[in-house]
Parts: C-alpha cells; sequence; structure tokens
C-alpha cells in the first residue's frame, strides 16, 4: 500500500549532526509547549471557574476544546498543507499556540477562554502532525531512532509536568500568570524554531485515504480500541483530580501543589520504565498501566479521604499513567510498521478525540454526582480496558523468541 504521495523530487541536503540536534531538541520543545499549554487548567480549574462564576463541570469544557478541534485538524492539516514548508507551518503553529495563551491570561469572558482553548486545539492537531515525523530529516539515518525518542519524550514530560507546574504558579500568582508565562515560554520556542530549523520544502504528504484504509487493520481498530479505553479512564477522572483533593480529601492548596508535584515525578519515572519494556512487552506494559490505573481511581473515593492515602494512591497513578502515551503510540507503530507517519496521526486524532469526550463525560458526572463518583467510573471503564487486553493475550500466543506479538 502506498501510504505517501511525493510533492517535490528536490530532497533537502543533510544536515551536520550538530546543527540537526538543536533542530531537534526545538521541535521537541515545541511539542512540550503543546502539550502543557493543553493540561494547564487541570490544576487550575477551580480557581478559573471561580474567576468566571462557573462550575467545575462547566470548566472542563477548557479541556475538550482543545481535544476535539486536535482530532480533527491532525488528518487535515497532514493534507492541507502538503506543499508548504515545513518549518514555516511549524512556526505558524507556535505563533498560534502563544496568541492562544496570552488570550487566556487576559480573558475577561468565559466565552474568550474557549476560544483560546480551540486556538490550543488546532495547534495541536498540527504541530503534532508534521513535527513527529521530522527526525529522519533533521539528522543521519543512524541517529533516527534516538531522534525520535528525544521528539517523543516531550509527550509524558508536558503530560506530567504540566499540571503541578500551573498548579504551582497559580498557587503563588494566580492563573493568569500561570497562561502569561507559558505564551511567553512559547515564544521563545518559536524563536528557536526560527533560529535553529532549517528550511524543510515539503517531501511527502499522508493521503486521507491512506487513514481511511487502515482502519480496515484489525490491530489498528484494536489500538484505536485500547486508546480510547485508557485515555477515557484516565482524563475523565484525573482532569477533576483537584476537586477531589479539595471536597474529599480536605488538602490545602499548598498541598494539592506538592501532591501533584510527587504525580508529576512519579509520570516521569514510568515513562522510563514504559520506555524500557515496551518494544518487547507491549501488552505487558499497557495492560499494567491500565490495571493500576484501575486500581487507584476504585481505592481512592475509600483510601482517598485521608492525605497519606490519597498521596500514596497520586504517585502509583502518575507511574501508570507515564507509561501510557509510549505504549499507546508503541502499539500504532507495530500495527502499521509501514506507514509510520499514517499511525501518527491515527495515534494523536483517537488520543485528543477521547481527551475531548473523556473531560466532556467527567464534568457531567461531576456536576450531578460528585468526584468519588466520577474516580469509580474511571476505574471501571480502566478495568474494561485490562478485560480487552486479556481477552486479546488469550487469543495470541507468545512468539517463539519470548517476544510479545501486539
Amino acid at each position: 500500500m502506498t501510504t505517501t504521495a511525493p510533492v517535490n523530487d528536490q530532497l533537502p541536503s543533510a544536515r551536520p549532526p550538530l546543527m540537526g540536534w538543536p533542530a531537534v531538541v526545538s521541535v521537541m520543545l515545541g511539542i512540550f509547549a503543546i502539550v502543557t499549554t493543553e493540561i494547564l487548567p487541570i490544576g487550575l480549574l477551580t480557581s478559573i471557574g471561580s474567576s468566571f462564576t462557573i462550575s467545575d463541570g462547566e470548566a472542563g469544557l477548557m479541556m475538550t476544546m482543545p481535544g476535539l478541534l486536535a482530532a480533527i485538524s491532525a488528518p487535515l492539516v497532514t493534507t492541507a498543507t502538503a506543499r508548504f514548508d515545513r518549518r514555516l507551518m511549524l512556526c505558524v503553529f507556535m505563533l498560534l499556540l502563544a496568541l492562544a495563551n496570552f488570550l487566556a491570561a487576559a480573558a475577561s469572558d468565559y466565552w474568550l477562554m474557549l476560544i483560546s482553548r480551540i486556538m490550543v486545539g488546532i495547534t495541536i492537531g498540527g504541530f503534532w502532525s508534521i513535527g513527529a515525523g521530522l527526525a529522519e530529516r533533521l539528522v543521519p539515518p543512524a541517529s533516527v531512532g534516538r531522534a525520535t525518542a528525544v521528539i517523543f519524550s516531550a509527550v509524558p514530560l508536558g503530560s506530567v509536568l504540566g499540571v503541578p507546574a500551573g498548579t504551582l504558579i497559580g498557587d503563588l500568582a494566580g492563573w493568569r500568570t500561570a497562561f502569561t508565562l507559558m505564551g511567553a515560554l512559547t515564544v521563545g520556542v518559536l524563536i528557536m524554531l526560527l533560529v535553529l530549523v532549517p528550511p524543510l520544502p515539503p517531501v511527502q504528504a499522508t493521503r486521507l485515504g491512506v487513514l481511511g484504509g487502515m482502519l480496515r487493520n484489525v490491530s489498528i481498530r484494536f489500538a484505536l480500541l485500547l486508546t480510547f479505553l485508557v485515555v477515557l479512564a484516565h482524563f475523565s477522572t484525573y482532569t477533576y483530580v483537584t476537586p477531589f483533593l479539595e471536597q474529599v480529601t480536605h488538602a490545602s492548596a499548598g498541598l494539592i501543589t506538592a501532591f501533584l508535584l510527587l504525580y508529576g515525578a512519579a509520570g516521569i519515572l514510568g515513562n522510563f520504565l514504559g520506555g524500557a519494556w515496551v518494544a518487547r512487552y507491549p501488552r505487558t506494559v499497557f495492560g499494567l498501566a491500565a490495571g493500576l490505573i484501575a486500581t487507584v481511581t476504585l481505592l481512592l473515593p475509600a483510601l482517598g479521604r485521608w492525605e497519606i492515602g490519597a498521596v500514596t494512591l497520586l504517585i502509583v497513578w502518575g507511574i501508570a499513567y507515564g507509561a501510557v502515551p509510549v505504549a499507546s503510540q508503541t502499539w500504532f507503530s507495530k500495527a502499521a510498521p509501514h506507514a509510520p507517519e499514517a499511525a501518527s496521526v491515527l495515534f494523536t486524532a483517537s488520543f485528543q478525540a477521547t481527551f475531548s469526550i473523556a473531560a466532556l463525560v467527567g464534568g457531567v458526572i461531576l456536576d450531578r454526582t460528585s468526584p468519588s463518583t466520577v474516580m469509580l467510573l474511571g476505574g471501571c471503564t480502566a478495568v474494561l480496558m485490562v478485560l480487552a487486553i486479556g481477552a486479546h493475550f488469550a487469543q495470541r500466543l507468545t512468539g517463539p523468541d519470548g517476544k510479545e506479538r501486539s
């Protein structure tokens, strides 16, 4: 199957290694800024809601909007920008992200905040669909694997550090300051992209028809199912972890910040552990992560009433979720080794679409029940994923080399 279409016969000249790696780091920091901006409201949810006099569930729309727009823009941008210089597009999306952060910081009404989040969503789908596959154009062939790992490391780092960092800044100087500083960081990344990334004329573009054709792949459909269940379980609950800690644990603002920082540190550990094992044992890593998320969210309503119980479970949760992005991405890559860019687009679109649905569903449940109910339902969803992996494991035997086949 042809996965890409040539749009320019002139390949860019090879870049010297020392010039290529700063470009790789620039792209990684761009994705880091995007991921951090996307989840920044989680730790600031209550304070933002209070500023606009809305409920925590309504404030959760800030998480729904980016994911929905990213899911739509990921495949569309990949095809619509086929003939534009990739560096130019990266810079355009980074500028859009900076403007979104500054708009959020200055928003006088909630609808302005939602507009800024729409801008964030477009940036996520556009920047990610382009930046994820650039490693092979920035460094020598022997270094492509490491460069790709560096670029994708921005996902867990942004995911696990964005919430506690935003909460800490918001605690010290207010939530608007957190968005202002995020905007300033984004401007810095934009300058790095302009200075360090070489011109990247378009070479190939993934067709929409290829993406549709991949959905006939059984392994791709199963990867979509697993990603849907684990992301739904995680973000329908974690989006509202601050209200839980406030209302159930009765933790102070400073203690919540400390708890989320510990969660972030645990997430980094989980990312490294998952990354070390996922290539050989994708089912085990994915299943274990889902099992731990299920255990934590089911136990939180009972053990989370005490501070020691809450922080212990949050640490376990951080380790578990830290392995999820790399496990999901690896599963997609193994399911479609012949079409890495298309697999990346499907991963991004499915992850972001479910992210959006999860935040919305969790917010609706929260407004009608309680934070504890949100945790219990999220835990049940994670259990479904564990059962799905178990059923998949029962159908496929371990290979003769001792490696799992995904």
